[in-house]
């Protein structure tokens, strides 16, 4: 299994305007090729992460120009584009 993890930060006064398009966009995201889990945390400030697990690392790979798109309906509330990093994963825990 493969790891994305996304740090970003929205501008200031944008968090409920912001998640309100993420909900909207929960069927393409959750449709991206390979995805298991998706998380995405956020402070009150803006900052926040993005993690999603995906089946590998090729799988991610194949994903990139859509995330790029889907971050792309969030532009006007960034306050930049956000730079994902990938991590194998070594462990995945549930009680």
């Amino acid at each position: 299994m493969y790891a994305r993890i996304t740090p970003y930060k929205m501008k200031a006064g944008t968090r409920d305007t912001a998640t309100a398009l993420l909900q909207s966009l929960k069927d393409q995201i959750m449709a991206l090729e390979g995805m298991r889990h998706f998380i995405n945390v956020m402070n009150d400030d803006g900052a926040g992460y993005v993690i999603s697990l995906v089946e590998s690392q090729a799988a991610s790979e194949a994903n990139v120009e859509r995330v790029k798109a889907i971050w792309a309906n969030f532009a006007d509330h960034l306050e930049a584009m956000p730079v994902p990093q990938g991590y194998e994963v070594i462990a995945d825990w549930t009680p």
